[in-house]
Protein backbone atom coordinates (compact mmCIF):
# COMPACT_ATOMS: atom_id res chain seq x y z
CA UNK A 1 0.00 0.00 0.00
CA UNK A 2 1.35 3.69 -0.81
CA UNK A 3 1.86 5.91 1.67
CA UNK A 4 -0.50 9.17 1.68
CA UNK A 5 0.79 12.49 3.16
CA UNK A 6 0.45 13.13 7.07
CA UNK A 7 -2.23 14.64 8.37
CA UNK A 8 -1.37 17.72 10.49
CA UNK A 9 -2.50 20.66 12.01
CA UNK A 10 0.26 23.07 11.36
CA UNK A 11 -1.84 26.20 12.14
CA UNK A 12 -0.85 26.93 15.18
CA UNK A 13 2.84 26.52 14.17
CA UNK A 14 2.39 29.00 10.93
CA UNK A 15 1.27 31.44 13.41
CA UNK A 16 3.95 31.40 15.51
CA UNK A 17 6.41 31.33 12.14
CA UNK A 18 4.89 34.20 10.29
CA UNK A 19 4.60 36.33 13.78
CA UNK A 20 8.39 36.34 14.06
CA UNK A 21 8.85 36.47 9.88
CA UNK A 22 5.73 38.19 8.98
CA UNK A 23 5.27 37.71 4.65
CA UNK A 24 2.59 39.05 2.48
CA UNK A 25 -0.61 37.19 2.00
CA UNK A 26 0.55 36.44 -2.01
CA UNK A 27 3.81 34.90 -0.35
CA UNK A 28 1.84 33.16 2.65
CA UNK A 29 -0.35 31.43 -0.21
CA UNK A 30 2.59 30.64 -2.42
CA UNK A 31 4.25 29.47 0.95
CA UNK A 32 1.16 27.46 1.70
CA UNK A 33 1.28 25.65 -1.92
CA UNK A 34 4.48 24.79 -1.73
CA UNK A 35 3.97 23.05 1.84
CA UNK A 36 1.34 21.03 1.17
CA UNK A 37 3.51 19.73 -1.88
CA UNK A 38 6.56 18.82 -0.09
CA UNK A 39 3.76 17.08 2.87
CA UNK A 40 2.98 14.73 -0.33
CA UNK A 41 6.27 14.02 -1.54
CA UNK A 42 7.94 13.74 2.23
CA UNK A 43 5.62 10.60 1.69
CA UNK A 44 7.71 8.58 -0.99
CA UNK A 45 10.86 10.93 -1.01
CA UNK A 46 12.22 12.04 2.22
CA UNK A 47 13.08 15.83 1.89
CA UNK A 48 13.10 17.19 5.68
CA UNK A 49 13.49 14.65 8.87
CA UNK A 50 10.50 12.99 9.55
CA UNK A 51 11.01 14.87 13.34
CA UNK A 52 10.31 18.13 12.26
CA UNK A 53 7.23 17.87 10.62
CA UNK A 54 4.99 19.41 12.95
CA UNK A 55 7.24 22.25 13.18
CA UNK A 56 7.90 23.07 9.67
CA UNK A 57 6.82 26.48 9.56
CA UNK A 58 8.73 27.27 12.66
CA UNK A 59 11.86 24.97 11.81
CA UNK A 60 12.07 25.51 8.22
CA UNK A 61 9.95 28.14 6.59
CA UNK A 62 10.74 30.91 9.38
CA UNK A 63 14.59 29.39 9.10
CA UNK A 64 14.58 30.68 6.01
CA UNK A 65 13.18 34.02 5.63
CA UNK A 66 14.95 35.30 7.89
CA UNK A 67 17.66 35.49 5.77
CA UNK A 68 16.19 38.07 3.70
CA UNK A 69 16.80 40.51 6.35
CA UNK A 70 20.31 40.18 6.15
CA UNK A 71 20.26 40.91 2.53
CA UNK A 72 17.28 43.60 1.91
CA UNK A 73 18.09 44.62 -1.78
CA UNK A 74 19.35 40.68 -2.81
CA UNK A 75 17.24 39.73 -6.01
CA UNK A 76 19.75 37.13 -7.30
CA UNK A 77 20.61 34.08 -4.95
CA UNK A 78 22.35 31.31 -5.44
CA UNK A 79 21.14 28.32 -3.01
CA UNK A 80 24.42 25.38 -2.46
CA UNK A 81 22.25 21.87 -1.73
CA UNK A 82 18.91 22.97 -1.73
CA UNK A 83 17.64 19.63 -0.57
CA UNK A 84 13.79 20.31 0.35
CA UNK A 85 13.75 23.77 -0.39
CA UNK A 86 15.18 25.44 2.36
CA UNK A 87 16.58 28.24 2.12
CA UNK A 88 15.89 28.66 -1.57
CA UNK A 89 12.32 27.63 -2.47
CA UNK A 90 11.38 29.78 0.63
CA UNK A 91 13.39 32.85 -0.50
CA UNK A 92 11.95 31.95 -3.98
CA UNK A 93 8.31 32.25 -2.93
CA UNK A 94 9.03 35.32 -0.18
CA UNK A 95 10.49 37.29 -3.95
CA UNK A 96 8.20 36.56 -6.48
CA UNK A 97 7.21 40.44 -6.81
CA UNK A 98 10.32 41.61 -6.74
CA UNK A 99 10.92 42.89 -10.76
CA UNK A 100 14.67 41.22 -11.59
CA UNK A 101 14.21 38.04 -8.57
CA UNK A 102 16.16 34.88 -9.46
CA UNK A 103 16.93 31.83 -7.19
CA UNK A 104 19.34 29.09 -8.04
CA UNK A 105 18.62 26.08 -6.72
CA UNK A 106 21.99 23.87 -6.81
CA UNK A 107 20.95 19.85 -6.08
CA UNK A 108 22.93 16.93 -7.14
CA UNK A 109 20.23 14.13 -6.45
CA UNK A 110 18.08 13.69 -8.91
CA UNK A 111 14.45 12.95 -7.03
CA UNK A 112 15.02 16.18 -4.84
CA UNK A 113 15.79 18.12 -8.21
CA UNK A 114 12.10 17.32 -9.91
CA UNK A 115 10.84 18.15 -6.49
CA UNK A 116 12.36 21.37 -6.56
CA UNK A 117 10.96 21.97 -9.85
CA UNK A 118 7.69 21.45 -9.27
CA UNK A 119 7.55 23.53 -6.16
CA UNK A 120 9.11 26.77 -8.20
CA UNK A 121 6.39 25.46 -11.29
CA UNK A 122 3.17 25.28 -8.49
CA UNK A 123 3.97 28.71 -6.83
CA UNK A 124 4.84 30.32 -9.65
CA UNK A 125 8.38 31.53 -7.84
CA UNK A 126 11.46 32.91 -9.83
CA UNK A 127 13.64 30.07 -9.56
CA UNK A 128 15.88 27.63 -11.98
CA UNK A 129 17.25 24.26 -10.83
CA UNK A 130 20.50 23.08 -11.41
CA UNK A 131 21.49 19.21 -11.13
CA UNK A 132 24.63 19.06 -10.19
CA UNK A 133 27.72 18.86 -7.66
CA UNK A 134 28.07 22.20 -6.02
CA UNK A 135 31.75 22.40 -7.04
CA UNK A 136 31.33 21.40 -10.72
CA UNK A 137 28.34 24.76 -10.76
CA UNK A 138 29.62 27.46 -8.53
CA UNK A 139 32.20 28.73 -11.01
CA UNK A 140 29.25 28.49 -14.02
CA UNK A 141 27.32 31.28 -13.30
CA UNK A 142 27.79 34.03 -15.38
CA UNK A 143 25.93 36.88 -14.79
CA UNK A 144 25.55 39.12 -11.27
CA UNK A 145 24.94 37.63 -8.02
CA UNK A 146 23.37 39.08 -4.89
CA UNK A 147 23.83 36.54 -2.09
CA UNK A 148 24.73 32.57 -2.18
CA UNK A 149 23.27 30.77 1.16
CA UNK A 150 23.46 27.01 2.47
CA UNK A 151 21.34 25.07 5.06
CA UNK A 152 22.61 21.56 6.56
CA UNK A 153 24.99 20.92 3.42
CA UNK A 154 28.12 20.64 4.46
CA UNK A 155 30.99 21.77 7.03
CA UNK A 156 31.48 25.44 7.20
CA UNK A 157 35.28 24.89 5.69
CA UNK A 158 33.70 23.41 2.80
CA UNK A 159 30.70 25.81 2.06
CA UNK A 160 33.42 28.57 2.32
CA UNK A 161 35.19 27.25 -0.31
CA UNK A 162 32.45 26.45 -2.49
CA UNK A 163 31.42 30.08 -2.19
CA UNK A 164 34.49 31.58 -2.56
CA UNK A 165 34.26 32.18 -6.21
CA UNK A 166 31.35 34.04 -5.97
CA UNK A 167 32.05 36.22 -3.12
CA UNK A 168 34.96 37.29 -4.78
CA UNK A 169 32.13 38.76 -7.54
CA UNK A 170 30.47 40.89 -4.74
CA UNK A 171 27.85 38.04 -3.21
CA UNK A 172 27.59 37.81 0.56
CA UNK A 173 27.38 34.28 1.66
CA UNK A 174 24.56 33.74 4.68
CA UNK A 175 25.37 30.28 6.25
CA UNK A 176 22.77 28.74 8.08
CA UNK A 177 24.33 26.89 11.29
CA UNK A 178 23.96 24.62 14.19
CA UNK A 179 25.35 24.61 17.71
CA UNK A 180 28.94 23.51 16.59
CA UNK A 181 29.26 26.83 14.49
CA UNK A 182 32.26 28.05 16.22
CA UNK A 183 34.18 24.80 16.14
CA UNK A 184 32.93 24.92 12.50
CA UNK A 185 34.61 28.61 12.37
CA UNK A 186 37.88 27.49 14.03
CA UNK A 187 38.49 24.71 11.67
CA UNK A 188 37.50 27.07 8.38
CA UNK A 189 40.01 29.67 9.55
CA UNK A 190 42.94 27.22 9.59
CA UNK A 191 42.00 27.14 5.68
CA UNK A 192 40.67 30.73 5.40
CA UNK A 193 41.04 34.37 6.06
CA UNK A 194 37.13 35.40 6.59
CA UNK A 195 35.69 38.44 8.87
CA UNK A 196 32.42 36.51 9.44
CA UNK A 197 29.45 38.04 11.49
CA UNK A 198 27.61 35.61 13.48
CA UNK A 199 23.72 36.33 13.75
CA UNK A 200 21.89 34.24 16.19
CA UNK A 201 18.45 32.83 14.97
CA UNK A 202 15.24 34.57 15.26
CA UNK A 203 13.65 30.96 15.09
CA UNK A 204 15.20 30.16 18.54
CA UNK A 205 16.77 27.18 19.23
CA UNK A 206 20.55 26.74 18.89
CA UNK A 207 21.00 28.40 15.37
CA UNK A 208 23.28 30.99 13.76
CA UNK A 209 23.57 32.65 10.58
CA UNK A 210 27.31 33.14 9.28
CA UNK A 211 27.73 36.28 7.38
CA UNK A 212 30.37 37.07 4.79
CA UNK A 213 31.24 39.37 2.29
CA UNK A 214 34.89 38.92 1.79
CA UNK A 215 36.92 35.12 1.68
CA UNK A 216 40.97 34.95 1.04
CA UNK A 217 42.53 31.83 0.72
CA UNK A 218 45.56 30.89 3.12
CA UNK A 219 48.94 31.30 1.74
CA UNK A 220 49.98 27.56 0.64
CA UNK A 221 46.35 26.75 0.68
CA UNK A 222 45.10 24.82 -2.66
CA UNK A 223 41.91 23.76 -1.90
CA UNK A 224 40.46 20.53 0.15
CA UNK A 225 40.23 17.19 -0.98
CA UNK A 226 36.65 16.04 -1.90
CA UNK A 227 35.67 20.01 -2.79
CA UNK A 228 32.95 18.86 -5.05
CA UNK A 229 31.41 16.71 -2.73
CA UNK A 230 28.75 17.32 -0.30
CA UNK A 231 26.37 15.01 2.01
CA UNK A 232 23.47 16.47 3.93
CA UNK A 233 22.50 16.21 7.72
Amino acid sequence: MARTAPQLDLSADKAAALAVTPVSRETEARLDRYIALLLEWQAKTNLVAPSTLPHLWTRHISDSLQLLSLAPSAKVWVDLGSGGGFPGVVLACALAETPGAMVHLVERIAKKAAFLREAIRITGSPGTVHLADIGDTVERFAGPVDCVTARAVAPLHELVGFAEPLVKRGAKALFLKGQDVEAELTEATKYWNIKPQLHSSRTGGQGWIVELDAIERRKGFRGLAGDSSHGRN
